[in-house]
């Protein structure tokens, strides 16, 4: 199974885009459309950080860019990603190890 980068360098992305997600916030390489995602991603994944887990105001830039379709696509791949983390993280399973 290929990691997340080798997907998406096989799919086109450049090195500086992929080095740039850590900092999307700050980096220019991302169309208003993939930081509504990156932001609604971040959001999720870190659920009990705030009162407000998923703030109107990233829901409602999500659904400006995405249909109901593709939120509910972004929706299963980030939380079917953070499963994975999770079962990994609990079993010490090194990500990429079994293959």
């Amino acid at each position: 199974m290929e990691s997340g980068a080798l997907y998406a360098k096989k799919s086109g992305e450049s090195n500086e885009r992929l080095f740039a997600v850590t900092a999307w916030r700050d980096s220019p390489r991302f169309t208003d459309a993939e930081r509504a995602a990156l932001a609604l991603t971040e959001a999720i994944t870190r659920l009990s950080d705030r009162e407000d887990p998923i703030p109107d105001k990233i829901w409602d830039e999500a659904t400006r860019h995405f249909d109901e379709t593709a939120l509910a696509a972004l929706i299963l791949s980030v939380a079917t990603t953070n499963l994975f983390n999770r079962l990994n993280v609990t079993t010490r399973q090194v990500a990429g190890s079994w293959g």
